[in-house]
């Protein structure tokens, strides 16, 4: 079984997401709508969980509760504005090595009209670099969408966090929780689990057998406030991750990548 995890602020797209998350499976699968810090009525189906926290934890302390309950044998989490290809369930699990994370394919999604967005291309590789000397971020990696063409799982080095899979033995024995110390509530968190990942003997993989469309940034986000408590201060986040993470991926990654 996989356990679909929703980390959700705001409930505009939630119950689409749900839909689609069911109606796309193909196998055995629990979602689970983690409700942060808000309260929100979704249609009744035996195979969709609710965690309601009561005060606003942020995305990282959503997922973290999220997986928490899970009782898959994977996990995967997904925001809440998201469409899926059919099947999507089998072709990630059963193709997920013990020490692997797993993103798919990723088109763009006009969440007004529900549709993938047909004038813009999918992402598939991701570069990790420094951007502008102040953060990890990921971009897209024109050279190895050529090289890698033929190859419907292949490695690569970044990936956007609105969607992963992985062995839930995995994410308990390497990643154990998301961290919010240093990282704040929100940001960071797919570069987090992928440098665990690295340090671990693990990859970090594409799947180009199924996809997966992610709201476009030209429509507003819902969960960028982090909490009132602890606010998504970004800039603190980022120089976190870089304290954390700069000498390892300068000394070890980019070596190993020959960039």
């Amino acid at each position: 079984m996989i356990s679909a995890i929703i980390p959700s602020h705001h409930p505009i797209y939630l119950q689409k997401t749900i839909d689609e998350l069911l109606n796309n499976a193909r196998g055995e699968v629990e979602v689970i709508a983690v409700l942060d810090g808000y309260w929100t009525k979704l249609n009744d189906d035996k195979r969709v969980r609710i965690v309601h926290l009561g005060k606003n934890r942020g995305m990282r302390g959503a997922i973290n509760a999220g997986v928490l309950v899970s009782r898959g044998k994977y996990i995967m989490r997904i925001d809440e504005h998201c469409m899926f290809g059919d099947g999507y369930d089998t072709i990630l699990s059963l193709q997920c090595e013990e020490n692997w994370i797993v993103t798919a394919k990723r088109y763009f999604l006009d969440p007004v009209q529900w549709k993938v967005m047909d004038d813009q291309p999918p992402v598939e590789h991701e570069k990790l670099v420094i951007q502008g000397g102040v953060k990890f971020a990921g971009q897209r990696w024109a050279s190895r969408d050529e090289e890698q063409k033929d190859v419907p799982i292949s490695e690569t080095m970044a990936m956007q966090g609105s969607m992963w899979c992985m062995h839930r033995t995995w994410w308990d024995k390497v990643i154990g929780e998301l961290q919010t110390e240093g990282y704040g509530p929100l940001i960071q968190d797919s570069h987090e689990m992928v440098f665990k990942t690295w340090k671990a003997g693990g990859k970090l993989m594409v799947n180009k057998n199924t996809w997966f469309s992610h709201k476009h940034r030209s429509f507003s986000r819902t969960h960028n406030n982090g909490t009132k408590e602890n606010p998504a201060n970004c800039e603190q986040g980022y120089k976190y991750a870089l304290d954390v993470w700069r000498e390892y991926y300068e000394k070890e990654i980019i070596p190993r990548w020959r960039l």
